[in-house]
């Protein structure tokens, strides 16, 4: 990938932040950070604190690789002081970015449009549990909406564990869901700067994609060339990136979905500033595309002038 690194300026970094997800964006970020200097960018790595706008202010940044994953990074708020400040950034624009963190105004979007997106319930009290348990039937999945890397979810497989999984999704604050359980395959498909990428098939041998199973299991299979056929894949591909639009995303990001027994897909969440460790699903996806690791922070930093 041929690009004169001069036209970026000084590039900050932005990573850690204050969310529940901090350690993941550090380690993204000095990933990011370690690439753009690999391609002698002359980035800075910056982790973010609330001190955030007298640190940009004082190092007069010229452009800005936001890697924040979690609120505070990934919910719009960082965008929208980068926009005020006029300093062009990667990813979404800001209410791209505050839809797709918020997992229940995604699948309001998407079923406004007629996109298939797992049934749901919203718990706010027992009462709500004991009519979700009726409405969507065991298993269940229970998430709070706010929260990435599958923090505060659990599977429910029998009525006892619905109040106690209900209240620990609460503890993170915001609105708590709980979604019909989608007995297949789990897949991501990768999109970066209009196109989707070669799918991943996910295979964990948790109860589903958790936390551990994202970053400390070592049997989890990423599996890529995922196994459709061309024709499924292409077909799916549409999908998602209708979904991906659906909510306003530009430039890059990532959509996980479920496939069930009868080759139904089912819109799972967008994830608008995705891991960008070399392990993480993105880079994996843009290597079987053809695109190095360093070539894919390159191309995500190039996009930041078109993306808001």
């Amino acid at each position: 990938m041929s690009v004169n690194v001069a036209q970026f300026g000084k590039v900050a970094v932005l990573m850690g932040g204050l969310s529940a997800e901090r350690e993941i964006s550090l380690l993204s970020g000095n990933a990011v950070l370690a690439a753009l200097k690999n391609k002698g960018v002359d980035a800075h790595g910056i982790d973010v604190s609330e001190n955030i706008v007298r640190d940009l202010a004082q190092e007069n940044f010229q452009r800005a690789f936001i890697v924040l994953h979690g609120r505070g990074g990934e919910d719009g708020t960082i965008q929208a002081l980068l926009k005020l400040m006029g300093v062009p950034y990667t990813g979404s624009g800001v209410m791209a970015s505050s839809l797709a963190m918020d997992k229940l105004k995604t699948k309001q979007i998407w079923l406004a449009m007629g996109l298939p997106t797992p049934d749901f319930c919203i718990l706010d009290s027992e009462q709500s549990c004991a009519q979700a348990l009726e409405k969507l039937s065991l298993p269940l999945i229970v998430k709070p909406v706010l929260e990435g890397s599958s923090i505060g979810m659990s599977k429910v497989e029998t009525e006892d564990e619905l109040i106690p999984a209900w209240k620990k999704a609460q503890q993170c604050g915001g609105t708590v869901i709980a979604e019909h359980w989608i007995e297949g395959d789990e897949y991501t498909a990768a999109v970066l700067d209009g196109q989707v990428l070669p799918m991943i098939k996910l295979e964990t041998s948790h109860k589903f994609y958790d936390y551990d199973a994202k970053y400390e299991s070592v049997d989890t299979q990423y599996i890529c060339p995922c196994g459709l056929s061309g024709e499924q894949e292409a077909e799916f591909a549409a999908l998602m990136s209708r979904a991906f639009n659906a909510v306003g995303a530009s430039a890059w990001g990532r959509v996980d979905f479920m496939v069930d027994k009868n080759n139904q897909p089912w819109l799972i969440e967008v994830n608008t500033v995705p891991g960008m460790t070399d392990h993480s699903l993105v880079p994996m996806a843009a290597k079987q595309a053809g695109l190095s690791f360093d070539d894919l922070v390159l191309k995500v930093l190039s996009l930041a002038e078109c993306s808001q």
